[in-house]
């Protein structure tokens, strides 16, 4: 098992590496972006949730993103305690060209599995991870 882990880790840093030679993003960076791309205008508490990431870290990453001009931040009309997050046009254009975060090989061989086969592995991922002690 500490083999298979071992591979996965490495993996998963080779990619990051690639990731941020393409893109310039960190794999965090690109999970909170994603989330902002798919929820639409979304707020720090939303994007924690969906990238399972502390609300600081959110803060900073968005922060980053938005000095980059890759995303905005404003406050809304009717609660000036919410603040939401939407793509800018760079943005949007660096969804679309950034490679997923495992990369398009990893993409490509996952879903060509069979359907019962993916719900499998993501089963037995989660169960790792909540084993090794992630909620």
């Amino acid at each position: 098992m500490m083999k298979a882990v071992r591979q996965i880790v490495r993996a998963n840093d080779l990619q990051s590496k690639a990731l941020a030679r393409a893109s310039g993003l960190t794999a965090p960076q690109l999970v909170v972006l994603t989330g902002v791309a798919e929820l639409g205008e979304v707020t720090t508490n939303a994007l924690s949730d969906y990238a399972d990431l502390s609300p600081a870290t959110v803060v900073m990453i968005l922060e980053n993103l938005e000095g980059r001009a890759i995303v905005e931040r404003y406050r809304s009309t009717t609660d000036r305690r919410v603040v939401y997050t939407r793509l800018t046009p760079k943005g949007r254009e660096m969804v679309a060209a950034t490679p997923g975060l495992f990369g398009p090989e990893f993409s490509s061989r996952f879903a060509a599995l069979p359907r019962d086969r993916r719900r499998a592995i993501m089963e037995g991922l989660t169960e790792a991870a909540r084993l090794m002690g992630r909620d």
